[in-house]
């Protein structure tokens, strides 16, 4: 029993003179007349499967804010637990202690020093033992089940994925009782292998299981002069999913065909019709293009196409010019919005032919959903890649403590971990009801004729 718990009940004793209790149990009523001797409930314990413990505390006490006490008497009565429990198991192993049977196959044999996993540490405590008739040790599922790692790494994970770095994880833990284990290189290891995992599951997701992706959405991140490549999918029913991930030197042609060769691999069907949202990169056009044909129904980001025209001007000029923009792509009609651009792209000539150059390149792209003529509430919600950069965003407050970017699979692991946080929070996207519109607009259109007809 440690110091901190005498003085607890110490404490408590003189504050009200009588005593409480706190229980621990399942399955029994507080009341129940035979929690009153913790001896019998253990004596029962093997044959009803349930553990009762005890813990002498003033209830006076607790309300007047004992506060560092109680944090402790929890950590002993975590510890108390886990004794009662294997104590329980051996019990039913090696029946109860101090009767013969003759038939009985297994018998006690002593205790051993070990640890359990309790509040994200390592915790010291004493284990039974139990051997067979031939000598060997039988092992008990309750104290490995304590001390299963995964406890451990699940507790990591947790606080690492919401910003405690490795070297303030020691003091981030709920201190409930002492413990070890729990250093900065102990922690990184922990976080590697449940990132690993994580990292794993993502890339051998099968994307046939997920139901038809309607909407392909890829776009890049940049770590430390290295890119990440990822694909999100919105299915029918406007559920957003994390497809993959690719690691290159930048958001070349190559990276990103690598990525989409995976994802058909995966399941992914390359002649299922579907939306692709993408910003500006040509490398990515070009890989799209040359994976899934030139027919594809193709959204360029609007405001990508915002930015990039302003970045040619002087600050004097970029707010008309993005007014005017913005304009254009909230119109409802597609000739409307096309004649704006146009007369926008004349005006921008007077001032710089390479912001009007850049505004007439991939023009008609931005405007794909005004041709097929999708509801507002969707369209709004597909006109941008702003649904993969709102979870890449989740990426970057992951990493933000991240000072030194290691060779191997660090880019990699870090980056699946923030998708799957931001993927645990997806909610359908709005206008989500108009999918199966989309999906009819895009069976029907084919981006080769409508050139065509544009060019004419």
């Amino acid at each position: 029993m440690s110091r901190a718990y005498r003085r607890a009940s110490r404490r408590a004793s003189r504050a009200t003179g009588r005593e409480g209790r706190v229980v621990e149990q399942r399955g029994l009523a507080a009341d129940d007349p035979a929690l009153v001797d913790a001896s019998a409930a253990l004596d029962r314990a093997a044959a009803t499967g349930m553990v009762t413990v005890e813990l002498p505390v003033s209830l006076a006490a607790v309300v007047e804010g004992l506060t560092d006490e109680i944090e402790q008497l929890a950590g002993q009565a975590g510890l108390l637990i886990m004794h009662a429990v294997m104590e329980a198991e051996v019990e039913q192993l090696a029946g109860p202690k101090g009767r013969h049977e003759p038939q009985r196959a297994n018998s006690r044999w002593g205790r051993q020093r070990g640890y359990a996993v309790l509040g994200g540490k390592k915790v010291r405590l004493t284990r039974p033992r139990v051997r067979n008739e031939s000598g060997g040790e039988v092992a008990l599922q309750s104290y490995a089940r304590f001390q299963s790692p995964p406890r451990r790494r699940g507790s990591i994970y947790k606080k690492l994925i919401h910003g405690i770095s490795t070297r303030k994880y020691e003091r981030a833990i709920e201190e409930f009782t002492d413990g070890y284990g729990i250093s900065k290189s102990a922690v990184s290891r922990q976080w590697v292998t449940a990132t690993r995992g994580g990292l794993q599951a993502l890339c051998e997701r099968k994307i046939g299981e997920l139901g038809h992706m309607a909407v392909l959405m890829i776009d890049g991140l940049i770590y430390a002069g290295e890119c990440i490549v990822v694909a999100l999918g919105v299915d029918q029913q406007g559920k957003k999913h994390v497809l993959g991930l690719v690691q290159g030197a930048s958001e070349n042609a190559a990276v990103v065909q690598g990525l989409l060769d995976d994802l058909i691999q995966r399941g992914l069907d390359a002649k299922a019709k579907r939306l692709y949202v993408l910003d500006g990169s040509k490398a990515l056009r070009s890989a799209v293009h040359k994976t899934f044909g030139q027919a594809i129904a193709v959204q360029r980001c609007q405001i990508h196409k915002r930015r990039n025209v302003k970045e040619y001007l002087p600050p004097e000029h970029q707010r008309a010019v993005d007014t005017r923009l913005k304009a254009a792509y909230s119109m409802t009609g597609y000739a409307e919005a096309r004649k704006m651009l146009r007369s926008t792209v004349t005006w921008l000539e007077s001032l710089n032919p390479s912001a009007a150059a850049s505004l007439r390149e991939g023009l008609e792209e931005t405007l794909t959903l005004h041709k097929l003529r999708v509801p507002e509430e969707l369209r709004g919600s597909l006109r941008s890649t702003n649904l993969i950069e709102s979870a890449i965003s989740v990426v970057r407050a992951t990493t933000r403590r991240v000072k030194r970017w290691r060779a191997g699979d660090m880019r990699l692991r870090w980056s699946a971990a923030g998708l799957l946080a931001a993927e645990k929070g997806f909610r359908r996207i709005r206008g989500y009801k108009s999918m199966s519109v989309l999906l009819a607009k895009v069976d029907a259109f084919d981006a080769t004729l409508a050139d065509q007809s544009e060019a004419a």
